[in-house]
């Protein structure tokens, strides 16, 4: 099939979840013999240069970049108050990137049009006036949650009110905007349940994010640090940040006083000053690391304190893959088929942290048995192989009509 892939960031290079996400479906439809093009916004805040991408990425994938300024900017947010518009799709429009779309549909005959998340849907109609060809929403998040959860973990009132008038106008878009698609492929089993709750005459298939095993088995593989905790993750995305200040605040303080030595490391890229200057014993800032995989396997037990976001965790997936003990909240757990104390620990509150770290220096042989029941749940339900062939057989039925609602 020829796939346009439309995406609301360059999947490459896959530095952060949403980019992962994106670039292990473009290269598993390509693995699968499908023709399938990139066609990118870069922003400030994931700027690419395509000649800094690699040149058989750029041959397999023909990507086209378009910069937009999607930057917040005090006035037109200000501005954007009075109207009813929702500030957080705004932002993603670009008379540039829509010029572009109509040239790159002139060019090339698609089967299959896939927006990339809820930022690149208002191009729907440009795109239906150019082309004939099936348009799916990958809906990486129901996105309007993703702000009500904002709200309600917001430091103060005109946060709250803020966040909360922001994911009020994003759920009235969102809502009103799914039956303009021919399908949506959603991330989760209760991100499918939404769309389809909204009575939508479209259908909607659970595409969730998958892992490239063949890949992971050939890495090396390496003996962790033995004790050691970790969390990896962007620290430019907010429930990161979030979670990570409530862990140290909440959690930390307590597994140091009860185990001196242990020693966390905090990884991930767009680490902020803040923690870069953190001086607390034994708390160890990594920032960016060149491989993260090699870095998780280096480590010992990995912590995901996430108290807002949504959709599906993509570091989990990949710790899991990777035969990891993994802590994590009920929200973090979400849309994972996954089972507490069976293939991963759920924490509910920091007590349940520290018990889980306690157990892990105590007994950590006992624990292993969850990291190798989470490598084999990844290996069963998020094989990207997998995975890829079933949205190739959603997409075709799509095309040719067998799909219904």
């Amino acid at each position: 099939m020829r796939i346009l892939q439309i995406c609301n960031k360059a999947p490459f290079p896959p530095k952060d979840g949403g980019c992962i996400a994106m670039n292990n479906l473009t290269q598993g439809l390509i693995d699968e013999g499908h023709t399938l093009k990139v066609l990118a916004i870069t922003t400030p805040k994931h700027f690419v240069e395509l000649n800094d991408l690699p040149a058989d990425y750029r041959a397999q994938t023909n990507i086209e970049l378009v910069f937009i300024d999607t930057a917040i900017k005090p006035v037109p947010a200000l501005l954007n108050l009075f109207s009813s518009e929702s500030y957080n799709i705004v932002r993603f429009y670009s008379k540039a990137f829509e010029e572009k779309i109509i040239e790159v549909l002139k060019q090339e005959t698609y089967d299959i049009i896939q927006l990339e998340s809820l930022y690149v849907s208002m191009y729907t109609d440009v795109i239906r006036k150019h082309s004939t060809a099936k348009i799916v929403l990958r809906a990486h998040n129901v996105e309007h949650k993703l702000w009500e959860r904002n709200a309600a973990t917001a430091d103060n009132l005109a946060e709250k009110l803020y966040y909360n008038l922001l994911a009020k106008r994003l759920k009235k878009y969102e809502s009103g905007i799914l039956n303009f698609f021919d399908a949506i492929a959603a991330i989760t089993k209760e991100d499918a349940q939404w769309f389809t709750d909204q009575k939508i005459n479209k259908p909607v298939e659970v595409i969730p994010f998958g892992i490239d095993l063949k890949k992971i088995s050939a890495e090396e593989n390496i003996l962790p640090e033995h004790p050691s905790v970790f969390h990896i993750g962007a620290m430019d995305w907010q429930p990161n940040v979030e979670g990570v200040k409530w862990f140290l605040d909440h959690a930390w303080k307590e597994i140091h006083k009860q185990h001196p030595t242990l020693k966390l490391y905090l990884a991930g890229r767009s680490m902020s000053d803040e923690f870069k200057k953190l001086n607390l014993p034994n708390v160890i800032v990594v920032g960016e690391v060149e491989n993260a995989h090699l870095f998780i396997r280096s480590k010992g037990l990995m912590l995901v304190p996430l108290l807002s976001g949504g959709g599906m965790r993509v570091k989990i997936i990949e710790g899991m893959a990777l035969g990891k003990t993994i802590v994590t909240t009920p929200v973090g757990a979400e849309g994972i088929e996954c089972e507490n104390n069976k293939n991963i620990l759920i924490a509910t509150d920091a007590a349940g942290f520290v018990n889980a770290v306690n157990a892990y220096v105590g007994a950590p042989d006992h624990l292993n048995g969850t990291g190798e029941a989470a490598k084999l749940l990844a290996a069963q339900n998020y094989n990207n192989s997998d995975i890829c062939r079933r949205l190739a057989s959603f997409y075709q039925n799509l095309h040719t009509g067998v799909t219904n609602p």
